[in-house]
C-alpha cells in the first residue's frame, strides 16, 4: 500500500490554490447583478454546457456508482439514459418561455403564470433543498479525504469549504462557470485514471473485463434479490409495486424534465448564454459528456468486481461485494486508490473527486443566491435598492450559505448516519412538491391561478409525505402504501397536475381578463424569434 506522499499533497495543494485563485481574478467583472447571477448574459454554449456537465457530476457520482455496478449491475444507469429526450423536450418547450423575458430566476416565471404565492413556495423548496444538498455533498467530502489521506474530517469540511465558498462571493457566476470547466477536465481524467490502472492489472485487459462481467451478468439490468443476495434480472412489464425497467425509464425521464424546468443551476445558465442557439448547444454538450461519465464510473465499478474476485484477493473488497457489517460499497474506489494507486497519482485522483464535489457546490451557493435575491429579498422585502446594494446582499448570502454548510456538514458527521439518510430522504422528498407538474399545468394549459396551485400542492406534499413515511417503516403496515418508494417523486409531479388540472377547471375557474396569457404557455405564444 502507498501512503499518501508529499506528492500527492502538492498535487492537492496546487488544485486548491488555482480554484483559489480564480475568485478575485474575476471579482472586478461582478460588480452589477447581472454581472454577478448572470455574466452580463454573454457566455460561448460550449462553456456553459461543461459548466452543466461538472455540476451533474458530483462527488457522489465518484463513489456511489462504481460501488452500485460493484455490488450489483447497471439498471441504475436506466434513469440517465432518459437524459437525451428530456433535453429535446427542454429545447423545444422549456428553453424558449425562459430565454423570451430574459428572466432572473426559474420562479419568476410562476408568479407570471399563476400569481406570487406559488412563487414564493417554489422558491423557498428550492432553497431548502439547497441547504441540505450541499451540506450533504460536503460530509461526502470529507469522508473521502479522511479515508484517502487521513485527514481530520473536520479540517477537511473547513478547507473545502472555505475556499469552494470564497470564489464563489467574490466572483459570482463568471468564477463558477470557468472552474467548473478546468473541474470538469479534472474530474473526466481522474475516472480514466483509474480505469487505466485497474485495466492494466487485470490480465487480458479490457476484453477480459467485458466477457467476465457479461457471464456474471454484472452488465445486465439486474439487482442483488434481498433474500438471496443473488443477482436477478429487473422486469420490463410496467409494475407500480415493484422495480421495473421501464417504469424506472420513466422515472428518469420525469427527474430530467424536472430539472431543465425548475431547477435554478439550470434555468440561470439557460439566460446567462449568449443567444438560444448558445443555450441548445450547451443542453447538448451537457447531454454528450453526462452519459459517457456515468458510464465510465458505472464500468469502474464493473471493472473492481472483475479485479478483485479473479485478479487481486482481498478481504475487505469481498466482504464490501458481501455487504458485510460495518461495509460500504462506496468504500471500494477509494480503498482501490489507497491501495492499488502508486504516490503522485492518488493525489490526481483525490483532486478529480474533489472537483466533482465543489462544481456541485459552487453552483448551487450562486443559485441559491440568486434565488434569494430575484424571488425573496428584492421582490418582497427590500425593493426598490440600488443594484450596488443587491450585489452586496448577495455575496452576504452566499458567504452564509457558504457557513452553513460547513455546520451542516460538521453536524452530519457527528451524527448517526441511519438519522442522516432517513432525515435526507423525508425532507428532500417534501421538497420536491412536484414542481414539474405545475410547470407542466403553467406550460401546457390556460387553468389555474395560486388557489388551486396551492391546495394541489398540499395534496402532492401529503401523498410524498405518505410515500416517504412507508420507505423509513414510520407508520403501521395497514397503512403504508403499496407502491414502490422509486416512483414517489415521478407519481408527485404526475398527482400535481391532476389535480392542480381539476381545481382550476372545477373550484377555482380563473378569471382570463385579470392576467395576460400572452406568451405563457404553448397556446398563447406569437411568432417572435427567440434571441
Amino acid at each position: 500500500m502507498d501512503a499518501f506522499g508529499i506528492i500527492d499533497y502538492i498535487a492537492l495543494i496546487v488544485y486548491f490554490g488555482v480554484m483559489a485563485s480564480l475568485g478575485p481574478w474575476f471579482a472586478k467583472r461582478a460588480r452589477t447583478t447581472e454581472g454577478y447571477f448572470f455574466g452580463d448574459r454573454q457566455f460561448p454554449g460550449w462553456l456553459i454546457g461543461f459548466s452543466l456537465f461538472a455540476t451533474s457530476i458530483s462527488s457522489i457520482t465518484f463513489v456511489a456508482y462504481p460501488a452500485d455496478a460493484f455490488r450489483t449491475a447497471w439498471y441504475r444507469m436506466t434513469p440517465n439514459l432518459a437524459q437525451p429526450f428530456a433535453v429535446i423536450f427542454a429545447i423545444l418547450v422549456f428553453l424558449p418561455f425562459f430565454r423570451r423575458g430574459m428572466i432572473t430566476s426559474a420562479y419568476q416565471y410562476l408568479e407570471m403564470r399563476f400569481g406570487p404565492a406559488t412563487r414564493v413556495y417554489a422558491a423557498c423548496a428550492f432553497l431548502v433543498s439547497q441547504v441540505l444538498r450541499v451540506s450533504i455533498v460536503l460530509y461526502l467530502i470529507s469522508v473521502i479525504l479522511y479515508t484517502v489521506t487521513g485527514l481530520n474530517p473536520y479540517i477537511s469540511i473547513v478547507a473545502a469549504g472555505v475556499i469552494t465558498s470564497c470564489y464563489t462571493v467574490l466572483g459570482g457566476i463568471r468564477a463558477v462557470v470557468w472552474t467548473d470547466f478546468i473541474q470538469a477536465m479534472v474530474l473526466f481524467g481522474g475516472g480514466l485514471l483509474c480505469l487505466v490502472f485497474i485495466v492494466m492489472a487485470v490480465p487480458g485487459g479490457l476484453p477480459e473485463i467485458i466477457s467476465t462481467a457479461i457471464a456474471d451478468g454484472k452488465l445486465a439490468m439486474a439487482d442483488l434479490d434481498p433474500e438471496t443476495g443473488e443477482l436477478v434480472s429487473i422486469p420490463w412489464t410496467p409494475d407500480l409495486t415493484q422495480k421495473t425497467v421501464t417504469l424506472i425509464f420513466v422515472m428518469g425521464l420525469g427527474h430530467w424534465l424536472w430539472e431543465f424546468s425548475s431547477q435554478q443551476q439550470i434555468i440561470q445558465r439557460y439566460v446567462a448564454s449568449r443567444s438560444a442557439r448558445d443555450a441548445k448547444i450547451a443542453m447538448w454538450v451537457n447531454c454528450l459528456f453526462s452519459l459517457p461519465t456515468w458510464a465510465l464510473f458505472m464500468f469502474l465499478g464493473t471493472a473492481l468486481y472483475v479485479f478483485y474476485n479473479y485478479v487481486y484477493e482481498s478481504e475487505h473488497a469481498m466482504a464490501v461485494l458481501e455487504g458485510a457489517a460495518g461495509t460500504r460499497p462506496e468504500e471500494i474506489l477509494p480503498y482501490f486508490v489507497i491501495t492499488q494507486i502508486p504516490a503522485g497519482v492518488t493525489g490526481i485522483i483525490l483532486a478529480a473527486v474533489m472537483a466533482a464535489a465543489m462544481s456541485s457546490l459552487s453552483s448551487s451557493i450562486n443559485a441559491f443566491s440568486s434565488v434569494m435575491h430575484s424571488d425573496i429579498y428584492a421582490r418582497h422585502l427590500a425593493p426598490g435598492k440600488t443594484d450596488r446594494h443587491y450585489v452586496v446582499v448577495a455575496k452576504i448570502v452566499s458567504g452564509i450559505l457558504g457557513l452553513t454548510m460547513v455546520v451542516g456538514a460538521a453536524l452530519l458527521y457527528a451524527l448517526d448516519e441511519t438519522t442522516l439518510l432517513d432525515t435526507t430522504t423525508l425532507i428532500t422528498s417534501l421538497t420536491a412538491g412536484g414542481l414539474l407538474g405545475v410547470y407542466l399545468l403553467g406550460f401546457f394549459t390556460t387553468l389555474g391561478d395560486d388557489r388551486s396551485m396551492l391546495f394541489g400542492i398540499g395534496f402532492t406534499l401529503l401523498f410524498a409525505a405518505w410515500m416517504s413515511l412507508t420507505q423509513l417503516d414510520w407508520i403501521p403496515e395497514a397503512v403504508q402504501s403499496p407502491i414502490h418508494g422509486y416512483y414517489a417523486g415521478f407519481l408527485s409531479h404526475a398527482l400535481m397536475f391532476v389535480v392542480g388540472y381539476l381545481l382550476g377547471k372545477y373550484l377555482f375557474p380563473r378569471k382570463y381578463d385579470e392576467r395576460s396569457l400572452d406568451n405563457l404557455t404553448v397556446w398563447t405564444q406569437d411568432d417572435t424569434p427567440i434571441e
